[in-house]
Protein backbone atom coordinates (compact mmCIF):
# COMPACT_ATOMS: atom_id res chain seq x y z
CA UNK A 1 0.00 0.00 0.00
CA UNK A 2 1.34 3.43 -0.89
CA UNK A 3 2.90 5.44 1.92
CA UNK A 4 1.05 8.62 1.05
CA UNK A 5 -2.25 7.03 2.02
CA UNK A 6 -1.49 7.98 5.61
CA UNK A 7 -1.74 11.68 4.81
CA UNK A 8 -5.10 13.36 5.06
CA UNK A 9 -6.72 15.32 2.30
CA UNK A 10 -7.34 19.00 2.97
CA UNK A 11 -10.99 18.16 2.42
CA UNK A 12 -12.27 16.56 5.66
CA UNK A 13 -14.69 14.47 3.63
CA UNK A 14 -11.89 12.71 1.78
CA UNK A 15 -9.35 10.91 3.92
CA UNK A 16 -7.37 7.76 3.25
CA UNK A 17 -8.59 6.34 6.57
CA UNK A 18 -12.14 6.63 5.27
CA UNK A 19 -11.42 4.39 2.31
CA UNK A 20 -9.54 1.93 4.53
CA UNK A 21 -12.62 1.56 6.70
CA UNK A 22 -14.76 0.72 3.68
CA UNK A 23 -12.71 -1.80 1.72
CA UNK A 24 -14.96 -4.13 -0.22
CA UNK A 25 -14.87 -7.90 -0.34
CA UNK A 26 -13.84 -9.69 -3.51
CA UNK A 27 -17.52 -10.30 -4.29
CA UNK A 28 -18.62 -6.66 -4.08
CA UNK A 29 -18.64 -4.19 -6.94
CA UNK A 30 -15.68 -1.85 -6.71
CA UNK A 31 -15.42 1.91 -6.79
CA UNK A 32 -14.15 3.23 -10.14
CA UNK A 33 -12.92 6.59 -11.36
CA UNK A 34 -15.49 6.70 -14.13
CA UNK A 35 -18.29 5.90 -11.70
CA UNK A 36 -17.17 8.69 -9.38
CA UNK A 37 -16.95 11.13 -12.30
CA UNK A 38 -20.49 10.22 -13.38
CA UNK A 39 -21.88 10.72 -9.88
CA UNK A 40 -20.02 14.01 -9.55
CA UNK A 41 -21.60 15.11 -12.82
CA UNK A 42 -25.07 14.15 -11.57
CA UNK A 43 -24.48 16.08 -8.35
CA UNK A 44 -23.33 19.19 -10.20
CA UNK A 45 -26.36 19.07 -12.50
CA UNK A 46 -28.62 18.93 -9.44
CA UNK A 47 -26.81 21.93 -7.93
CA UNK A 48 -27.19 23.92 -11.15
CA UNK A 49 -30.87 23.04 -11.59
CA UNK A 50 -31.84 23.87 -8.01
CA UNK A 51 -29.73 27.06 -8.06
CA UNK A 52 -31.33 28.18 -11.32
CA UNK A 53 -34.83 27.45 -10.05
CA UNK A 54 -34.18 29.34 -6.83
CA UNK A 55 -32.72 32.30 -8.71
CA UNK A 56 -35.80 32.57 -10.92
CA UNK A 57 -38.32 32.21 -8.08
CA UNK A 58 -37.90 34.88 -5.37
CA UNK A 59 -40.35 33.08 -3.05
CA UNK A 60 -37.68 30.36 -2.70
CA UNK A 61 -35.31 32.79 -0.99
CA UNK A 62 -36.88 32.12 2.40
CA UNK A 63 -35.59 28.57 2.00
CA UNK A 64 -31.95 29.66 2.16
CA UNK A 65 -31.50 29.14 5.91
CA UNK A 66 -33.47 25.85 6.07
CA UNK A 67 -31.50 24.61 3.05
CA UNK A 68 -28.25 25.47 4.80
CA UNK A 69 -29.25 23.57 7.93
CA UNK A 70 -30.54 20.59 5.94
CA UNK A 71 -27.38 20.60 3.84
CA UNK A 72 -25.20 20.51 6.95
CA UNK A 73 -27.18 17.60 8.40
CA UNK A 74 -26.98 15.69 5.12
CA UNK A 75 -23.24 16.31 4.96
CA UNK A 76 -22.75 14.90 8.47
CA UNK A 77 -24.87 11.84 7.64
CA UNK A 78 -22.82 11.28 4.48
CA UNK A 79 -19.53 11.55 6.38
CA UNK A 80 -20.54 9.12 9.13
CA UNK A 81 -22.65 6.75 7.01
CA UNK A 82 -21.33 6.65 3.42
CA UNK A 83 -23.52 3.68 2.58
CA UNK A 84 -26.52 6.03 2.21
CA UNK A 85 -24.63 8.42 -0.06
CA UNK A 86 -26.84 7.55 -3.02
CA UNK A 87 -29.64 9.30 -1.09
CA UNK A 88 -27.87 11.97 0.93
CA UNK A 89 -25.47 13.30 -1.73
CA UNK A 90 -28.15 14.17 -4.36
CA UNK A 91 -30.26 15.72 -1.59
CA UNK A 92 -27.21 17.66 -0.37
CA UNK A 93 -26.60 18.90 -3.90
CA UNK A 94 -30.16 20.22 -4.15
CA UNK A 95 -29.91 21.94 -0.74
CA UNK A 96 -26.60 23.57 -1.66
CA UNK A 97 -28.06 24.64 -4.98
CA UNK A 98 -30.83 26.52 -3.18
CA UNK A 99 -28.27 28.34 -1.05
CA UNK A 100 -26.02 29.12 -4.00
CA UNK A 101 -29.00 30.36 -6.02
CA UNK A 102 -29.81 33.01 -3.41
CA UNK A 103 -26.18 33.99 -2.78
CA UNK A 104 -25.45 34.21 -6.50
CA UNK A 105 -28.52 36.33 -7.17
CA UNK A 106 -27.48 38.91 -4.57
CA UNK A 107 -23.92 39.05 -5.87
CA UNK A 108 -25.14 39.40 -9.43
CA UNK A 109 -27.55 42.18 -8.45
CA UNK A 110 -24.63 44.14 -7.00
CA UNK A 111 -22.16 43.27 -9.78
CA UNK A 112 -23.98 42.23 -12.99
CA UNK A 113 -22.30 39.37 -14.83
CA UNK A 114 -20.15 38.31 -11.88
CA UNK A 115 -21.85 34.92 -11.49
CA UNK A 116 -21.17 33.85 -15.08
CA UNK A 117 -17.52 34.80 -14.61
CA UNK A 118 -17.30 32.85 -11.35
CA UNK A 119 -18.92 29.75 -12.85
CA UNK A 120 -16.57 29.72 -15.84
CA UNK A 121 -13.54 30.30 -13.63
CA UNK A 122 -14.60 27.48 -11.28
CA UNK A 123 -15.08 24.91 -14.02
CA UNK A 124 -12.02 26.18 -15.86
CA UNK A 125 -9.95 25.67 -12.73
CA UNK A 126 -11.40 22.18 -12.26
CA UNK A 127 -10.53 21.21 -15.83
CA UNK A 128 -7.04 22.72 -15.71
CA UNK A 129 -6.12 21.06 -12.43
CA UNK A 130 -7.53 17.70 -13.51
CA UNK A 131 -5.43 17.89 -16.67
CA UNK A 132 -2.36 18.93 -14.69
CA UNK A 133 -2.91 16.08 -12.23
CA UNK A 134 -3.47 13.40 -14.87
CA UNK A 135 -0.45 14.57 -16.87
CA UNK A 136 1.78 14.49 -13.79
CA UNK A 137 2.46 18.23 -13.92
CA UNK A 138 1.15 18.48 -10.35
CA UNK A 139 1.88 15.57 -8.04
CA UNK A 140 0.23 15.09 -4.65
CA UNK A 141 3.49 14.53 -2.77
CA UNK A 142 3.78 14.38 1.01
CA UNK A 143 5.06 17.97 1.24
CA UNK A 144 2.38 19.21 -1.15
CA UNK A 145 -0.33 17.57 0.93
CA UNK A 146 1.10 18.84 4.19
CA UNK A 147 1.23 22.41 2.89
CA UNK A 148 -2.32 22.39 1.50
CA UNK A 149 -3.78 20.73 4.60
CA UNK A 150 -2.02 23.21 6.90
CA UNK A 151 -3.16 26.20 4.83
CA UNK A 152 -6.73 24.89 4.67
CA UNK A 153 -6.79 24.40 8.42
CA UNK A 154 -5.46 27.91 8.98
CA UNK A 155 -8.15 29.40 6.74
CA UNK A 156 -10.86 27.39 8.52
CA UNK A 157 -9.68 28.68 11.91
CA UNK A 158 -9.60 32.28 10.65
CA UNK A 159 -13.13 31.96 9.25
CA UNK A 160 -14.31 30.47 12.55
CA UNK A 161 -12.80 33.39 14.47
CA UNK A 162 -14.48 35.81 12.05
CA UNK A 163 -17.82 34.03 12.55
CA UNK A 164 -17.55 34.27 16.35
CA UNK A 165 -16.49 37.92 16.20
CA UNK A 166 -19.54 38.62 14.06
CA UNK A 167 -21.76 38.02 17.10
CA UNK A 168 -20.05 40.98 18.74
CA UNK A 169 -20.37 43.28 15.76
CA UNK A 170 -16.79 42.85 14.67
CA UNK A 171 -14.80 40.63 12.33
CA UNK A 172 -11.48 39.89 10.68
CA UNK A 173 -11.15 42.83 8.30
CA UNK A 174 -8.99 41.12 5.72
CA UNK A 175 -11.75 38.61 4.92
CA UNK A 176 -14.26 41.17 3.66
CA UNK A 177 -12.00 44.13 2.89
CA UNK A 178 -11.37 45.17 -0.72
CA UNK A 179 -8.00 46.61 0.22
CA UNK A 180 -4.83 45.25 -1.36
CA UNK A 181 -4.38 42.91 1.60
CA UNK A 182 -8.00 41.81 1.39
CA UNK A 183 -7.66 40.99 -2.30
CA UNK A 184 -4.38 39.18 -1.73
CA UNK A 185 -6.00 37.15 1.03
CA UNK A 186 -8.95 36.17 -1.17
CA UNK A 187 -6.56 35.27 -3.97
CA UNK A 188 -4.62 33.05 -1.57
CA UNK A 189 -7.81 31.33 -0.40
CA UNK A 190 -8.86 30.70 -4.02
CA UNK A 191 -5.49 29.08 -4.71
CA UNK A 192 -5.73 26.84 -1.63
CA UNK A 193 -9.31 25.86 -2.48
CA UNK A 194 -8.18 24.99 -6.01
CA UNK A 195 -5.23 22.93 -4.76
CA UNK A 196 -7.61 20.94 -2.58
CA UNK A 197 -9.04 19.61 -5.84
CA UNK A 198 -5.70 17.93 -6.51
CA UNK A 199 -5.86 16.19 -3.14
CA UNK A 200 -9.43 15.14 -3.88
CA UNK A 201 -8.39 13.66 -7.24
CA UNK A 202 -5.55 11.79 -5.54
CA UNK A 203 -7.64 10.29 -2.78
CA UNK A 204 -10.45 9.27 -5.13
CA UNK A 205 -7.90 7.54 -7.34
CA UNK A 206 -6.38 5.81 -4.32
CA UNK A 207 -9.83 4.74 -3.14
CA UNK A 208 -10.50 3.00 -6.44
CA UNK A 209 -7.06 1.35 -6.36
CA UNK A 210 -7.60 0.13 -2.80
CA UNK A 211 -10.80 -1.64 -3.77
CA UNK A 212 -13.32 0.57 -2.00
CA UNK A 213 -16.95 -0.55 -2.48
CA UNK A 214 -19.18 0.90 -5.18
CA UNK A 215 -21.15 3.14 -2.81
CA UNK A 216 -17.96 5.11 -2.10
CA UNK A 217 -18.30 6.65 -5.56
CA UNK A 218 -21.06 8.83 -4.11
CA UNK A 219 -18.78 9.68 -1.21
CA UNK A 220 -15.99 10.70 -3.58
CA UNK A 221 -18.48 12.82 -5.54
CA UNK A 222 -19.56 14.45 -2.28
CA UNK A 223 -15.99 15.38 -1.41
CA UNK A 224 -15.39 16.96 -4.80
CA UNK A 225 -18.70 18.82 -4.58
CA UNK A 226 -17.75 20.31 -1.21
CA UNK A 227 -14.47 21.62 -2.63
CA UNK A 228 -16.05 22.96 -5.83
CA UNK A 229 -18.72 24.87 -3.90
CA UNK A 230 -16.05 26.38 -1.65
CA UNK A 231 -13.95 27.32 -4.68
CA UNK A 232 -16.93 28.95 -6.43
CA UNK A 233 -17.83 31.03 -3.38
CA UNK A 234 -14.24 32.19 -2.91
CA UNK A 235 -13.94 33.14 -6.57
CA UNK A 236 -17.22 35.04 -6.26
CA UNK A 237 -15.87 36.88 -3.21
CA UNK A 238 -12.61 37.75 -4.97
CA UNK A 239 -14.36 39.03 -8.10
CA UNK A 240 -16.71 41.13 -5.97
CA UNK A 241 -13.76 42.72 -4.19
CA UNK A 242 -12.06 43.51 -7.49
CA UNK A 243 -15.21 44.99 -9.04
CA UNK A 244 -15.99 47.07 -5.94
CA UNK A 245 -12.75 48.99 -6.52
CA UNK A 246 -13.75 50.23 -9.96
Amino acid sequence: MNNHLTMRSGNPALQASTFKKHLSSSLESKMTLSGTVNKTGISLILVIISAGYTWGNPFMHIMMLPAGIIGFILAMVTVFKPTVGHITVPAYAVAQGIMLGVISMYFNAAYPGIVVQAVFLTFGTLGALLLAYKSGLIAATENFKLGVVAATGGIAILYLINFIMGFFGSGVGVISSNSNMGILFSGFVVVIAALNLVLDFDFIEEGSEMGAPKYMEWYGAFGLLVTLIWLYLEILRLLAKLQSRR
